[in-house]
């Protein structure tokens, strides 16, 4: 007779002895919905449980060897220091089990280096360790992860559309832990939502948008190595679910910080992502891809109570609902600019502010400084030579910048143009900008006496700035002009110059 292949009862218990892999400690087993994990020394061995649910069926052996090999094959080439290889636990003639023996296979296991629980994102945001720095890396690591990603020719409005029906089916009977009224509210703005953006969306599949992208990308499944974030457990049991618009699958990352509660950090991630994709397009499709992943974080807390109500998770399916609602909540860009000569502190402010700019997760922060490093082709930290400055580099700069404004604006998002503004005209182009577009616009002048203004450029470390103090004094001595944006003075802490930025620009 031949075994069951869904009995794993001698495999958990071989594969949870410390004598099979040669060492003393105990062997430390997690269970999830669809594997079993065995930590054992400094590796980890992971089997898939022999479990069949209505989105996946790991019955069968065969099923379980090709599913652990495509796990294998999508997350290595992104994580080559945690994963290893397959490895066969087979049965020899006498019935004893081994790792990689020669009898016949009756599992197959991932192989995995271990790392520390610590250096998982979600134990660093937890520790208040999630810095905006760590966020811009991280959006960089995305991004990275995106443009390697294999193009799909699926259709991406199809894609989501199926997603909206299949949340619509598996919340409906969800309405008395999550409200009647409120799932009313959430599908009647999806749907509106959805059907506005189609047409887009389909687009975007032309446009090679769509790709087999890592689709579980949340901070649970991101750690860092070497001191770089690196993305790992990729959804592997079903092609159709990991197919997505790029968007959708970076969505899930920025929804989960917003969730913590961490908007810089989220903002800065935007930010970041966006300077190496420039897909400033694809923020139209955020917000609805924000909702989605927040309503499905709904669904799975909701399933994750077996019997009693638990008030703790209730409570957190409820608030992932509720941000559900809020990211399709419209919410009118806007334009800022922030100028003032170098020193006066426009991107420590334009960094701060940007969260506070609606939609999720904020505005859209465009550099001078960096976008003309972009222009040359180098990286933020290369110093360009003198003739980088040119008078005619400057024009073509700062029409880039309002390009991009302007891409920004109308996908529905605020951006923040952060530049000098040294020249009157390219104050008031920015100004009329906005006015084509029908958007409100704000311009602030960030001001403070010469020697602060020295004082902050000689303590710069790490910048993309490559003023000086002799950029300064040329700037002081060419002048300005009449300016007419709304003029903050810098002196004073952080906090206060930037809650009078805010000031400025909320109070109308």
């Amino acid at each position: 007779m031949n075994p069951d292949p869904t009995d794993q009862t001698e495999v958990v218990t071989f594969l949870s002895d410390p004598a099979t892999y040669g060492i003393d400690a105990p062997v430390e087993m997690i269970t999830t919905h669809s594997a079993h994990v065995f930590l054992a020394g400094d590796m980890a061995y992971k089997i898939k449980r022999a479990v069949k649910y209505n989105y996946l069926d790991f019955s069968t052996l065969d099923a379980r060897r090709e599913v652990i090999a495509r796990e294998l094959a999508l997350n290595a080439p992104a994580a080559p220091a945690i994963y290893d290889r397959v490895v066969k636990i087979t049965r020899d003639g006498a019935g004893r089990l081994a790792l990689d023996g020669k009898g016949t296979p009756v599992e197959y296991a991932l192989r995995m280096h271990r790392f520390r629980r610590e250096d998982e994102l979600t134990s660093i945001a937890d520790a208040g360790k999630l810095t905006n720095d760590l966020a811009d890396r991280l959006g960089r690591v995305v991004a990275g992860l995106h443009a390697a990603a294999e193009i799909r020719p699926s259709d991406g409005a199809a894609l989501i559309g199926d997603i909206i029906e299949e949340l619509r089916e598996a919340l409906a009977p969800m309405d008395s832990i999550l409200g009647r009224d409120r799932l009313a509210v959430y599908f009647g703005r999806t749907d509106r939502t959805f059907r506005d953006l189609a047409s887009l969306l389909l687009q975007r599949s032309g446009e090679g948008r769509v790709r087999r992208c890592h689709s579980d990308l949340h901070l649970k499944n991101l750690v860092m190595i070497e001191g770089q974030p690196v993305p790992f457990d990729a959804l592997e049991f079903d092609e159709r679910l990991g197919t997505c618009d790029m968007v959708y699958d970076f969505a899930f990352l920025v929804m989960d910080l917003l969730h913590r509660g961490l908007s810089g950090q989220a903002n800065a991630l935007q930010n970041s992502y966006l300077r190496q994709t420039r897909d400033y397009a694809g923020l139209a499709t955020l917000p609805l891809f924000l909702s989605i992943r927040a309503a499905i974080r709904s669904m799975v807390a909701v399933q994750t109570m077996s019997g009693a109500v638990d008030d703790d998770i209730v409570r957190e399916a409820r608030n992932y609902l509720g941000q559900a609602i809020d990211f399709l909540d419209p919410s009118p860009p806007m334009l800022v600019a922030v100028g003032g000569l170098s020193g006066s502190g426009k991107t420590t402010i334009a960094v701060r502010l940007a969260p506070k700019l609606a939609p999720s997760p904020g505005a859209v922060h465009l550099r001078s400084d960096l976008e003309r490093k972009a222009m040359f082709g180098v990286e933020p930290l290369v110093r360009l030579p003198e003739d980088a400055y040119r008078s005619e580099i400057n024009r073509d700069l700062y029409a880039r910048l309002l390009d991009e404004a302007e891409q920004v604006l109308l996908a529905g998002h605020s951006v923040i143009v952060d530049a000098t503004f040294l020249a009157a005209a390219d104050r008031e182009a920015v100004g009329r900008l906005a006015a084509r577009l029908g958007v409100p616009f704000h311009g602030v002048w960030l001001t403070s006496d010469p020697e602060t203004l020295e004082r902050r450029i000689s303590a710069r470390t790490s910048d993309a700035s490559d003023a000086d103090a002799t950029v300064l004094r040329a700037q002081l001595e060419r002048g300005t002009g009449p300016v007419s944006w709304t003029e903050i003075d810098t002196s004073g802490t952080l906090e206060q110059v930037t809650d009078r930025v805010a000031a400025a620009l909320f109070t109308d």
